[in-house]
């Protein structure tokens, strides 16, 4: 609690921030280019070609079980091997995505691998897109935009003084459930921006209460999310139902991961959840214990925050 904070990199949060509002299926290309394993690898050359793409998923009654990139093609183009099926030829261990999960993750997966694309897939498996970085480079772009306008348009309405409204409202998070992930600190942000908070204040706010949210979500059993909002500070208490953090110290280290795998199969992870909502935020506290659950508490102040 008495650590004093780093300076923090604003254009890196702003990115993060314009991701946090965003899932994969908002981003990923929608217009999918498939072949099955009984096509050729010429055939596919003939795709990739006509449609300027470097990678074709292999499927199999709508499900991925497999990808053809530009190297395999010419692997086959050099050994003489462009009539083959791309069975023969195909990566079967596919990472994929799954299209619910907010498009952080889509970010921390091309991060730890060197893909230059994922299959995205639905909750029955099926392929339903693909995403690639300029995907997820045009959508930061549109969001951006989308956000200045906004800014714009509010610009001739500024906040009247005074004292607001106390906000406090409590979430229940349940394991897993990306697709309403994020709905709280959608509604903090929204309250934050009503009261004419600074946008680098709103910013760390939002950044301390999205990580948090993901947190519980995605590492625990599920459990409840308040968040306070008074004149002076944001208040945002995590409570989870287990299992507990064996090590938070370890757990407080950036890099360090309990993550699961399916977890990281989606591109999470990373190690940098904890870290980062404790880098964002002007107090920071965890307490947690084995079957027990976690409990974790960040104030982000209104007004001193805006220095940082």
């Amino acid at each position: 609690m008495s650590d004093v904070p780093l300076p923090l990199d604003q254009s890196a949060l702003r990115i993060q921030e314009l991701a946090y509002g965003l899932k994969v299926r908002d981003v990923m290309t929608r217009k999918i280019f498939a072949v099955t394993r009984t096509c050729t690898m010429r055939d596919v050359q003939t795709i990739m070609k006509n449609n300027g793409i470097s990678g074709v998923p292999v499927v199999d009654d709508a499900h991925v079980v497999g990808i053809i990139s530009m190297n395999d093609i010419m692997n086959a183009f050099v050994n003489g091997h462009m009539d083959d099926g791309v069975a023969r030829h195909m990566v079967t261990d596919v990472q994929t995505l799954s299209d619910e999960v907010p498009l952080t993750f889509a970010m921390s997966a091309f991060s730890k691998y060197s893909f230059r694309r994922f299959p995205v897939v639905n909750q029955k498996n099926e392929l339903v897109g693909i995403i690639t970085p300029r995907n997820i480079n045009l959508a930061l772009i549109r969001e951006l935009s989308r956000q200045l306008d906004e800014l714009e348009d509010n610009s001739g309405h500024p906040e009247q003084g005074g004292s607001k409204p106390v906000f406090h409202q409590i979430y229940r998070l349940t394991r897993y459930d990306f697709e309403h992930a994020g709905r709280a600190s959608a509604e903090l942000k929204k309250q934050l921006k009503a009261r004419g908070i600074p946008p680098k204040v709103i910013r760390r706010a939002a950044i301390a209460s999205y990580e948090l949210e993901i947190n519980v979500v995605a590492h625990s059993h599920g459990g409840t999310f308040a968040v306070l909002v008074d004149d002076e500070r944001v208040r945002i208490t995590a409570n989870d139902f287990g299992p507990g953090i064996p090590d938070v110290d370890a757990a407080m280290t950036e890099g360090f991961s309990t993550a699961n795998d399916w977890i990281r199969s989606q591109g999470f992870g990373a190690g940098m959840g904890l870290p980062n909502a404790k880098r964002v935020s002007d107090e920071f506290e965890i307490q947690s214990g084995i079957e027990m659950g976690t409990m974790v508490k960040a104030i982000v102040y209104l007004k001193q925050g805006e220095q940082r």
